[in-house]
């Protein structure tokens, strides 16, 4: 992890700095500069139009007693999308505009689904829905969690039972 960590640190800003220097020798300093600028204007905009339809999807999914998890994936998405575009650089550009294609956004949520799927399978990582560890895929789907009181039925209380019964038959009950 930390190797990968240290390839984007520096490997990134490295591309960045190559793939500036190739667009603008192709295109010139000002319409590099001005198209870096454009691409930040279009993050936020972006960001802007798509995040108030998460929101709006995540408010009714709350509404409905139900946890918005694929919005906030989605919202999470966006914002990283957004602030890859407010970062100059073509790369990160890129990336960030390919946040904003939800059918990308739905085909990366199934594989990291898939990848944390497989790690709790293998015993790597532990995963709950609705408070219940889920061990298996028939797991889910098992209902609500009551909440309520128990009474110890052990043989040691079985003398404190027997004088509860008699105290109830001798109120009628």
């Amino acid at each position: 992890m930390a190797l990968i960590l240290l390839a984007v640190f520096i490997g990134l800003p490295l591309l960045e700095i190559a793939v500036f220097i190739q667009v603008g020798g192709a295109i010139g300093v000002w319409p590099t500069i001005a198209a870096t600028v454009a691409t930040a204007l279009a993050g936020s905009l972006l960001l802007r139009a798509q995040g108030v339809g998460v929101l709006m999807r995540a408010r009714a999914q709350m509404d409905q007693g139900q946890l918005p998890a694929r919005e906030m994936f989605e919202g999470v998405c966006l914002v990283l999308a957004g602030a890859l575009l407010l970062v100059p650089g073509f790369v990160t550009d890129v990336i960030g505009l390919l946040l904003f294609v939800p059918p990308l956004r739905e085909m990366l949520r199934g594989m990291i689904a898939r990848h944390v799927a497989a790690k709790a399978a293998r015993g790597e990582a532990r995963v709950f829905v609705d408070g219940v560890e889920v061990r298996n895929r028939q797991t889910r789907g098992r209902g609500p969690v009551i909440d309520g009181e128990f009474e110890d039925l052990s043989p040691e209380d079985k003398d404190r039972r027997d004088d509860d019964d008699q105290d109830l038959r001798r109120i009628g009950r």
